[in-house]
């Protein structure tokens, strides 16, 4: 099956959007397309699985606890966020939107 991932990138939203691109037993890659949206106020994740990030286009802050300053992304940057790593996004550009591709394993 032939696709495309900036295929079908939705106009600004209220909500991210969230697409399995694929899912197995072992890993799932995943598209998020983010329009100004940001975590919650003292929302963390903390998560089961390790994930691989890179930002396709866009930019964004992301913070990890213990840590004094986000880190900021800009298309090309990519990061690896070991499982139980309480992380947060920060902030997420608007246009052009934030593209992610994620990568969810188990060690």
């Amino acid at each position: 099956m032939l696709d495309n991932i900036f295929a079908d990138i939705p106009e600004r939203r209220d909500r991210e959007e969230l697409r399995d691109l694929l899912r197995t037993r072992a890993v799932r890659i995943e598209r998020i397309v983010s329009t100004g949206q940001a975590s919650p106020p003292g929302f963390w994740y903390d998560q089961e699985l390790s994930e691989w990030v890179l930002l396709l286009t866009g930019a964004a802050l992301l913070r990890f606890e213990g840590e004094a300053e986000p880190r900021r992304l800009d298309a090309g940057s990519f990061v690896e966020i070991p499982a139980h790593t309480r992380h947060r996004v920060e902030w997420t550009s608007t246009s052009p939107p934030a593209v992610w591709l994620v990568v969810y394993y188990r060690r």
